[in-house]
């Protein structure tokens, strides 16, 4: 059984207990100023490492965006490139044929025979004099000795007059 203590016991125990409550009430203060402080902290790491975060993304968005406008460039210019090609082709195409028709007319021409011969002496000094020279269905000839082959056709000396041109050629198509 508990005694109850004399009422002059509890009038000089309330000094005691109000500082009891008191260190306590600020003890409870102090941990709560602390933890305040402990998370503010942490939510301050956190929107930093967020800031962090969406920086490093926003970079990576960039150069991922970079990298792709840089390959859609280089497959336009490629595709512009292969279009630009393609449109000189024809021209350049059309060239070796009417190059190659008009040298085959000169079958048809009176002096012919004397081109022919001038082509035939230029086969045998290129092979020699025992190299057998054949007339070309389309015109010209072709001289060939062991080993060694000459072709003094019509069409192949427009291919090679129009090979000649170079640069020049481009100037047809070209602005």
């Amino acid at each position: 059984m508990t005694s109850r203590a004399p009422d002059g016991t509890t009038d000089a125990l309330h000094p005691v207990r109000a500082e009891l409550l008191r260190a306590a009430h600020a003890e409870a203060a102090a941990l709560l100023a602390r933890a305040e402080r402990e998370a503010a902290a942490r939510l301050d790491q956190a929107r930093a490492e967020a800031r962090a975060i969406l920086d490093d993304a926003r970079r990576q968005g960039e150069a991922d965006g970079a990298d792709a406008a840089r390959d859609l460039l280089v497959r336009a210019r490629r595709e512009a490139r292969c279009r630009t090609l393609s449109a000189r082709r024809k021209p350049y195409e059309d060239l070796r044929r009417e190059a190659a028709e008009r040298v085959r007319e000169l079958r048809r021409a009176e002096d012919y025979a004397s081109l022919r011969e001038r082509l035939e002496r230029r086969a045998r000094v290129l092979l020699g004099p025992g190299a057998e020279v054949i007339e070309h269905a389309d015109g010209g000839v072709v001289a060939q000795v062991r080993g060694r082959r000459v072709d003094l056709s019509l069409p192949a000396l427009a291919e090679r007059a129009v090979d000649r041109m170079g640069a020049e050629v481009r100037s047809l198509w070209e602005p």
